[in-house]
């Protein structure tokens, strides 16, 4: 399938709560689907160190500007987040704080190639077909300890080590995300999100939800709205994108 043969148009929707325990919001996120691009990122740090890691994000993030082609795509915004990566570690060294990072996971569509990037345990899903597929594996010492097979699923959802992550932009010399590609196709249905979310809701969880007929207004609406009954010990944020056919649909690119 030629990617560039099948340009595709998105309706987006895109919530952020603080959660049920956290004085303050340290998630932040872009939808820029003029421009085939969503970001979550999950600062950490504190107060006015995580959330200005995750906005530093939002801020480069911003200005990624047209692309020509899915690879120039991708190199803008490869471009961005080392700006950002030297811009959070400069604020951490002006205000003397040990720790200041962000995880960022960013789903970016040229045409109908696709690309998701990430650092830390912000994920992003594909629901195809009622099948729901993660695009990203957690850089986290717990998904490090279950790919080797040192821990069963059960024991990593409950594991005290779960929210330790072994990357994050703002954290080390330079930034590492990691890099998949594939093709979009009308009538998918993308999830990114902070790991405030699936905290809470299990794979089978969003596969419902998801799969349930609501719009990506209602969908995203109904995450949030599940993860703070469950608790939400965390910031959750949640980014829902459906892709149509360039044509299919005259509320394009909302």
């Amino acid at each position: 399938m030629n990617a560039e043969s099948t340009p595709l148009i998105f309706q987006t929707a895109a919530l952020s709560h603080q959660g049920c325990v956290r004085s303050h919001n340290e998630d932040n996120y872009v939808a820029l689907p003029e421009l085939g691009l969503w970001v979550v990122a999950d600062g950490m740090g504190g107060h006015e160190a995580g959330d200005i890691a995750s906005d530093i994000i939002v801020q480069e993030m911003s200005s990624l500007g047209v692309a020509v082609t899915a690879s120039d795509q991708r190199a803008r915004f490869l471009e961005r987040l080392d700006r950002a990566h030297h811009r959070i570690r400069a604020h951490a060294a002006e205000h003397d704080l040990d720790t200041v990072g962000t995880t960022v996971a960013a789903l970016m569509v040229f045409g109908a190639e696709l690309s998701c990037a990430w650092a830390g345990d912000s994920r992003i899903y594909l629901l195809r077909d009622r099948v729901l597929t993660a695009m990203t594996r957690d850089h986290s010492e717990v998904a490090t300890l279950l790919a080797e097979g040192t821990i069963t699923p059960e024991e990593a959802r409950s594991s005290p080590r779960r929210n330790v992550i072994t990357r994050a932009i703002g954290i080390g010399s330079a930034p590492q995300p990691e890099v998949v590609t594939g093709v979009a196709r009308p009538g998918d249905r993308f999830l990114i999100c902070s790991d405030g979310l699936t905290e809470h809701l299990t794979d089978e969880d969003l596969t419902y939800v998801l799969g349930a007929g609501r719009d990506a207004q209602q969908a995203a609406e109904h995450l949030v709205g599940m993860t703070l009954e469950r608790g939400a010990k965390d910031n959750v944020t949640v980014v829902v994108i459906d892709a149509a056919a360039a044509g299919d649909d005259p509320d394009e690119g909302g």
